[in-house]
């Protein structure tokens, strides 16, 4: 057996951060990573800088500009495929199959915008719209495989997920009705919230700070915008978890830490 260390983070622009995912090399030394939010077209991917470090199997969907996210390993990727979610043509999905029979989903989920009403608010609408397609896709997984879905899901489910459950009832990313379609994901495949294994409410566990805070460390208004979710049959794989906070504190930082897992294939 052997133990792997998978991060997923939504570097926010993988080219303005590229000296920042440097740092996480060289501090976390990660076989896996997952990013979100990449910023930039597949044939401008900085994709020597990941093989030059040893990351030589490369998954990528991008597009100019917004979205995109990419895969970049140390282990063999295999049948990498991706999924126009929604038919709108957004880079917002990649997967491909890690060693052991294990098939690793990155998404990036719609923000939804500022208001938590679809009527008026097409984006929040198409935040549902893509939910409900994840739901029926994950309702069809076989219950015996072998799943690993991480990415910035864009809701923080849990009351301890958010600084103010109170404050952000009806703020996108918290709003009851969103809340109720992440759990309802969630049990659509029954997924294991690796997260909140290793870290259980009502403790407080968070991913993303906004960058309005000055000292976003002190204010600690923060929400766990990003997630580790396994197929059942791979919870007893998870050995470790943790939320690398430091990594906010860098040099032009993404607004989003960087979470990292350990597990055996």
């Amino acid at each position: 057996m052997t133990k792997i260390k998978l991060v997923t983070w939504n570097i926010n622009s993988v080219r303005a951060r590229i000296d920042q995912v440097g740092q996480l090399m060289e501090d976390y030394n990660p076989d896996v990573i997952c990013f979100q939010e990449t910023k930039v077209q597949d044939h401008q991917f900085p994709e020597k800088y990941f093989t030059e470090r040893g990351y030589i199997h490369h998954a990528i969907a991008g597009q100019k500009s917004y979205n995109g996210v990419a895969i970049m390993s140390r282990l063999p990727l295999e049948n990498i495929d991706r999924r126009d979610w929604c038919g709108k043509g957004d880079a917002r999905h990649i997967e491909a199959s890690l060693p052991g029979g294990i098939r690793l989903h990155n998404f990036y989920v719609p923000a939804g915008g500022d208001e938590p009403d679809p009527a008026v608010n097409d984006k929040f609408a198409h935040k549902l719209d893509f939910l409900a397609e994840m739901t029926d896709w994950s309702r069809g997984l076989p219950k015996d495989s072998k799943y690993i879905l991480v990415g910035d899901l864009n809701i923080a489910p849990y009351e301890s997920d958010v600084w103010s459950h109170k404050k952000l009832l009806k703020v996108v990313s918290h709003t009851p009705l969103e809340c109720e379609k992440l759990l309802t994901l969630m049990k659509a495949h029954d997924w294991f919230d690796v997260m909140r294994h290793f870290v259980p409410e009502p403790e407080r566990l968070y991913s993303w700070w906004s960058y309005r805070a000055k000292d976003w460390r002190a204010a600690d208004k923060g929400r766990r915008l990003d997630h580790v979710w396994t197929s059942p049959a791979l919870k007893d794989t998870m050995h470790s978890m943790e939320v690398l906070e430091a990594a906010r504190a860098w040099v032009k930082p993404s607004d989003h830490a960087p979470v990292m897992i350990e597990f055996t294939i």
